[in-house]
């Protein structure tokens, strides 16, 4: 501490240069004051009188090269207060923009909506909003944070860069990181990617590209879950600044990087308008894909499709619902951009954690859905209702093989995977599609750890000469393999038809590698259908029948007498099943079955086929 009187040196607090002399002999300084500046590495450094008091030299000239510790100068202090006389204080406007921020601002807004009204106003004439305005009601308020903004289509050998950043804003696609639904902060983070149709068709350009493999890598390395805007023309031939770097193009990653998501973090596509060839690739990598009704999707685009000599079509001739939908390409159809996004939403808050607002309706209803009578249809969806939440069930490929039934729901809360055989198709029968179906549903639910609940009402696998022309020994096999290796656990309730290897598919194997197999009054079990089990075992007895009337009402007596011995409660009564149950109680079954399970970390993680 100095002194009145005492002399104290400025020393050099680091080698360089002196760019600067500010203060000299005779100058009275606060401790604070700046007596000269010295460069080192490109960087200027202000060396500061440190002690009140009156300056008796200053020893270097501006040019001058100083080393650590040289003295610069030499002040004699004083007690007096001294003010602060520097030119910077700390009055700041905060409100005031500096140029070089005015400048970047500026270079961001012509990437945004406001600055390119006839885009804007031809997407909504379309029926459709913009990628970002689609961002917005996708994210929370304020949470969409954006990489990679000032990219622009790398055309600049055949257009002015001006133009490009005014018609290319983000090269077509807008990448960032949003909140997606509030069920559970700490899950609710997501990776958007959106191609933005009103930029060259959504085309997928040379840093559009590194965009997406930049984000993707975030993705993976962040645990992030992926919602994909996919509307876009595919591969983009203009960008002719690539093409001295670029013969091909085929060692681009962003396929690959895509595709490694599978099984990791949940995934989901929404389509709203036209989305072909890499656009829908990427796509098709997803968990889920959600489309407008006016959507069409497909592997190449018009002129691609006439380019192969296959005849001219139009887009909407290419991939539309009514083919993306029965086909199973598309899980879910919406109206327009602002379902798709509210189901977007609703999905992946399924993958977000267990809710704790809930509410379900008067379980008594279950006990009435299923009718007495063995052969009176019913509708399996009501039952799905009735059992889960309310408000809580996902759908997933409904116009798809009709006699499977695949949702997302929630009981009590917690989200889970149900998969249910539907009576009103082929009477519940598990044809080569419906095996597909409910195969890749487990694998789903597998992946991203959701328990299963099996609604199990079938006569089997379907049979017959037709089935076998569609595969069905491998697509129904799938069911076994992927059930056999599920690490999720799996609660099968028979609500009434549980026969033959239908029937242990629908239960992960068999009825012993459940977590519980449960039945309800009207449950029958059986090795086969009961018919067939009759026709098979008693062949010789119904052959010596020679009246017609006769062999029938024998026929039918050993039916029901087959059907009593295989009522639920008496494969309850030997061990087979676990319980018979109220309907009312499936819920809170379900629930005690499931807690305390986790996922079982000793068998691996597998990706989710595309099928």
């Amino acid at each position: 501490m100095s002194s009145a009187g005492d002399v104290h040196a400025i020393t050099s607090p680091l080698g360089g240069t002196v760019v600067a002399v500010l203060r000299h002999a005779g100058d009275v300084v606060a401790a604070t004051s700046t007596v000269l500046v010295v460069e080192s590495m490109k960087m200027e450094h202000p060396v500061a009188a440190g002690v009140a008091g009156t300056l008796v030299q200053v020893s270097p000239a501006v040019g001058d090269q100083v080393r650590v510790d040289d003295v610069l100068a030499t002040v004699a202090a004083t007690d007096h207060v001294v003010p602060h006389t520097d030119a910077t204080t700390d009055d700041t406007d905060l409100d005031h923009i500096r140029p070089d921020l005015a400048a970047v601002l500026g270079r961001k807004a012509v990437t945004l909506d406001a600055s390119r009204p006839e885009a804007v106003t031809k997407r909504h004439t379309g029926g459709h909003r913009t990628a970002r305005e689609n961002i917005a009601a996708l994210t929370e308020p304020r949470s969409f944070v954006e990489y990679g903004s000032f990219p622009v289509a790398a055309q600049r050998g055949r257009r002015e860069l001006e133009e490009l950043i005014a018609m290319t804003p983000a090269d077509g696609i807008v990448t960032g990181i949003g909140r997606i639904g509030a069920q559970a902060q700490q899950r609710s983070e997501c990776l958007v990617l959106a191609y933005d149709y009103t930029v060259l068709a959504g085309t997928q350009g040379y840093f559009n590209h590194k965009k997406t493999d930049r984000a993707l890598r975030i993705a993976r390395a962040q645990g992030l879950p992926v919602v994909l805007l996919a509307e876009g023309g595919g591969g983009r031939p203009g960008d002719v600044d690539a093409t001295h770097i670029v013969a091909s193009g085929l060692d681009v990653e962003t396929f690959a990087s895509m595709a490694r998501l599978s099984g990791r973090v949940p995934t989901v596509a929404v389509v709203t308008g036209r989305c072909f060839a890499g656009n829908a690739a990427l796509a098709g990598v997803c968990d889920v894909l959600i489309a407008t009704r006016d959507s069409t999707i497909g592997m190449a685009g018009p002129a691609m499709v006439e380019g192969g000599g296959l005849g001219r079509f139009a887009a909407e001739e290419i991939g539309p619902m009514s083919v993306q939908t029965r086909n199973g390409v598309v899980d879910v159809v919406v109206d327009d951009d602002e379902a798709a996004m509210a189901a977007a939403r609703d999905y992946l808050s399924y993958f977000q954690g267990a809710q704790g607002d809930w509410r379900a309706g008067d379980q008594r209803r279950l006990r009435h859905l299923v009718p007495e009578k063995r052969k009176t249809p019913y509708d399996v969806r009501a039952v799905v209702r009735a059992l889960a939440d309310e408000d809580a069930v996902f759908e997933l490929r409904a116009a798809f093989a009709p006699g499977a039934i695949t949702a997302l729901v929630r009981i009590e809360g917690v989200p889970m995977g149900l998969i249910a055989n539907n009576p009103g198709h082929l009477g519940g029968a598990i044809d080569s599609d419906a095996a597909d179906k409910l195969a890749r549903f487990l694998q789903l639910c597998d992946a991203h750890g959701l328990p299963i609940v099996s609604l199990c009402d079938t006569p089997g696998f379907m049979v017959g000469p037709d089935a076998e022309r569609t595969g069905s020994v491998r697509h129904v096999s799938r069911l076994f393999v992927i059930g056999a290796n599920l690490r999720v656990p799996v609660v099968t309730v028979v609500l009434r038809k549980a026969y033959g290897l239908g029937a242990q598919a629908m239960a992960g194997g068999g009825f012993r590698e459940t977590a519980a197999t449960l039945a309800w009054p009207t449950g029958e079990v059986g090795a086969m259908g009961l018919e067939g089990a009759v026709r098979l075992g008693y062949a010789t007895e119904l052959a010596a029948l020679t009246d017609d009337d006769a062999r029938a009402r024998r026929f039918d007596e050993l039916v029901e007498r087959a059907y009593e011995q295989g009522r639920a409660i008496n494969a309850a009564m030997l061990g087979e099943i676990d319980e018979v149950i109220d309907p009312a109680e499936t819920r809170d079954r379900i629930r005690t079955a499931l807690a305390g399970k986790a996922i079982d970390a000793n068998r691996a993680y597998r990706f989710v086929d595309t099928w």
